[in-house]
C-alpha cells in the first residue's frame, strides 16, 4: 500500500495544474521553498562622524540563474538592483545597479546546490530605520526575483561599540593577503572545527576589555559560553574568533557578544545575531524537527514516526528523519528529493491558509491538500440562504469531489465526504 500511495503523491506534483484555485497558484509554488538569493546587511563604522557603512552582500545560488554554453564554458549573466528608501518608503535615499557574470567550466557546477556567486556593495547612511528593495534579474530567462526588507542603521560612535557580526565559512590566504569567505546564508550545518566569526570593535581610548560569547537555542537555553580578555587601542580593532567545542543540531540559535570594561566589571556594548543549522535541501519552512516529524502523519506509519521521535539525541533524531525521507526519494542519484520538497511545501501552505482551532496540517482541508495537492476546481458557497457555508473541491484525475462544511460559522470547515482506502488517515 505504501508504494502505491507514494507513487500517487509524486505523480501529483506534475499532473495537477498550476491553475488550481485554492488561493493563488504563485503562492502554492513558493511555500516552503528556499529563497532565490540570500541577503546580508552589516553595520560597520565608516570612520566619518554621523554616518555608518552598511555592507550589503547578495549571495546567489547557481541554481537560481540560467547558464548558457559558450564554446567550452557555461556563462550566466544577471543584473542586481539595490534601492534604499526611508522608513515610510516615500523617498529613495540611495540606489545601486550593476551587471555581473559567472563563468564555470562544466555543467555539473551549474546545478550544484553548493555553488553560488557573491556580490558586495556599500552604502553610507545616517543612523535610523530604512527599507531596502533588492532584485536579481536573470538576463537569459528575464526572470526577476525581488525582496523587500526593513533594516536599522546603528550608531557606532559610542565610547565602545561593536559592529555587526559576520559568520564565516573560512579564513584563508591568497596572493599573500588574508581573506575571508562570509557565510551569508547563516547555515552552520556543515561548519567543522568550531564556528568562526568576524566583527570590529571601536574604542575612543585604550581599554582592557572582557568579551563574552553566548549561544542560546530557540528555547532560550544556553548551549555555549566563553569569555576572553583583550587590550584594545584607540580606534578600530578587527576581531576573528572561533567558537570551539560548539556543535549545532538542527534548529535556530542566537549568538550574543558582550564587551565589558575590566576596570569596573561592567558590560559597555553588545551585539547579537541569529543563525541556524539545516542540511542543504531542507525546506525553509521546517524550523522544528519534532513538529516536522508530527507532520509526517500522512506519509509515514505510526511506528516510523515513533522510531524518529524516540531517538535519544537530537543528532540521532535528525539522522533517522533524513534516512526516512531518503527512502521516499524518487531520484536518489540527484540532489533533489522531489517528494520531500513537495510534501513540506504542501504542509507550509496548509499551515498558512487553513489554520483555525488547529494548525493547518491537522485540519480536514489541510489533510486533503497535503494528500492530493491543489484541486482542479473549487466551488465556494459562503452565504447560501438555505445552507451553512461550504466548499466543494474537485479532482478531475480522481473523478472525485470533496465537500467541506463550516458548522460553526468561524471558518472551521469539516470534511463530510469520506476518504477511504490508501488516502485514509488516522486522526491525532
Amino acid at each position: 500500500m505504501r508504494v502505491k500511495y507514494l507513487t500517487f503523491l509524486f505523480a501529483g506534483i506534475f499532473i495537477l495544474p498550476v491553475s488550481a484555485q485554492v488561493e493563488l497558484a504563485t503562492e502554492q509554488n513558493s511555500y516552503g521553498r528556499s529563497p532565490k538569493f540570500f541577503q546580508e546587511l552589516l553595520n560597520f563604522s565608516s570612520g566619518q562622524n554621523g554616518t555608518t557603512r552598511v555592507d550589503v552582500f547578495i549571495q546567489i545560488p547557481y541554481t537560481s540563474i540560467q547558464f548558457i554554453k559558450s564554446e567550452n564554458k557555461f556563462i550566466a549573466d544577471y543584473i542586481i538592483n539595490l534601492s534604499v528608501f526611508n522608513e515610510d518608503k516615500e523617498k529613495v535615499i540611495a540606489e545601486k545597479t550593476w551587471d555581473s557574470k559567472v563563468e564555470v567550466e562544466n555543467f555539473d557546477e551549474t546545478v550544484s546546490k553548493n555553488n553560488y556567486t557573491l556580490n558586495l556593495k556599500s552604502f553610507y547612511l545616517h543612523p535610523g530605520k530604512y527599507v531596502l528593495r533588492s532584485s536579481v534579474q536573470d538576463k537569459e530567462s528575464n526572470k526577476e526575483f525581488p525582496l523587500e526588507s526593513k533594516f536599522t542603521v546603528r550608531n557606532l560612535s559610542g565610547n565602545v561599540a561593536l559592529s555587526d557580526i559576520m559568520f564565516l565559512n573560512k579564513r584563508y590566504e591568497e596572493d599573500g593577503k588574508n581573506k575571508i569567505s562570509p557565510n551569508i546564508s547563516r547555515n552552520v550545518a556543515y561548519i567543522q572545527n568550531g564556528l568562526p566569526v568576524f566583527y570590529e570593535l571601536y574604542s575612543q581610548k585604550p581599554h582592557k576589555l572582557f568579551l563574552i560569547y553566548t549561544i542560546s537555542d530557540d528555547k532560550k537555553q544556553t548551549v555555549f559560553e566563553d569569555t576572553t580578555y583583550r587590550n584594545v587601542d584607540t580606534g578600530k580593532t578587527q576581531i576573528f574568533y572561533t567558537l570551539k567545542d560548539s556543535s549545532f543540531s538542527f534548529g535556530y540559535y542566537t549568538l550574543l557578544i558582550q564587551a565589558g570594561d575590566s576596570a569596573n566589571n561592567r558590560v559597555v556594548a553588545e551585539v547579537s545575531k541569529s543563525f541556524f543549522s539545516r542540511w542543504i535541501g531542507m525546506p525553509v519552512s521546517i524550523t522544528d524537527l519534532d513538529k516536522a516529524t508530527d507532520e509526517m502523519v500522512y506519509i509515514a506509519s505510526a511506528s516510523e514516526i515513533s522510531h524518529i521521535k524516540n531517538a535519544e539525541t537530537k543528532n540521532e533524531k535528525l539522522k533517522r528523519f533524513k534516512e526516512f525521507w531518503k527512502t521516499q526519494d524518487p531520484t536518489p542519484s540527484t540532489e533533489e528529493n522531489e517528494v520531500f520538497d513537495e510534501y513540506y511545501r504542501r504542509v507550509a501552505y496548509a499551515n498558512a491558509h487553513f489554520s483555525r482551532y488547529f494548525q493547518g496540517w491537522r485540519t480536514d482541508m489541510g489533510m486533503v491538500f497535503i494528500l492530493l495537492g491543489p484541486p482542479n476546481n473549487v466551488e465556494r458557497h459562503p452565504f447560501d440562504i438555505d445552507s451553512k457555508p461550504y466548499e466543494v473541491w474537485s479532482y478531475y484525475q480522481l473523478n472525485q469531489s470533496f465537500v467541506f462544511i463550516d458548522d460553526t460559522g468561524f471558518g472551521d470547515y469539516r470534511l463530510i465526504t469520506p476518504i477511504t482506502g490508501e488516502l485514509y488517515r488516522f486522526r491525532r
